[in-house]
């Protein structure tokens, strides 16, 4: 039965060292768009939106909709399991259950800015035609240069979306908003790394 049970563990383990990967991942990636989405917001606030277009630039990724996704199939299949009772009430089961519980904040946290994000583009598609945007987005600068479109109508196109309430909007909403998501992935990190402490001693017993 601990032979069992120890196995259940180890995946546990194996699927909290994957998210302790994402979340670095995820962290370093969400701290840079809201580093950059400060940037901006302080060049619209100082009126100086024209000193530093890579800045804007950078801060478009906000409109990007991406999650943290962990791996809770060793979980699951541990819960689902006869064995589940054997960590019962023990400090194993208490930080689980944290760790879980911090999954579903940050699930909800993310879902409730994506939600945003749509309900701001689909806005902004109604008042804006964003060809240009993508193009730029999508297409090497060799294939631009082989168009009729003269860059200037692709700066042109890039100040007026900058200045559009939809783009000012996702990301004064994102500076605030994915520095709580960084302290989030930040504590869970630091939960999984005691689960993994914990797994450690149980399964070398």
């Amino acid at each position: 039965e601990d032979k069992v049970l120890k196995e259940y563990l180890v995946k546990i383990k194996s699927h909290t060292l994957e998210d302790l990967e994402k979340l670095d991942q995820i962290s370093a990636g969400r701290a840079l768009i809201a580093e950059n989405c400060k940037k901006a917001r302080k060049h619209i606030l100082d009126k100086t939106e024209g000193q530093n277009p890579f800045v804007f630039m950078s801060a478009s990724v906000a409109f990007a909709d991406f999650y943290f996704k962990p791996n809770t199939g060793g979980y699951d299949a541990l819960k689902n399991s006869a064995y589940f009772g054997k960590i019962n009430n023990t400090p194993l089961d208490s930080l689980l259950s944290r760790y879980h519980s911090i999954v579903a904040e940050i699930a909800q946290n993310e879902r409730s800015y994506n939600e945003y994000v749509v309900y701001q583009e689909v806005n902004l598609d109604t008042k804006f035609d964003r060809s240009l945007i993508l193009a730029s987005a999508f297409m090497s600068p060799d294939s631009l240069r082989l168009r009729a479109t003269p860059q200037s109508e692709y700066d042109q196109a890039f100040q007026e979306f900058y200045a559009t309430p939809a783009y000012r909007n996702v990301i004064s909403l994102a500076a605030w908003q994915f520095d709580t998501m960084v302290v989030q992935y930040k504590e869970l990190s630091e939960i999984g790394e005691s689960v993994i402490r914990e797994i450690n001693e149980l399964t070398s017993e």
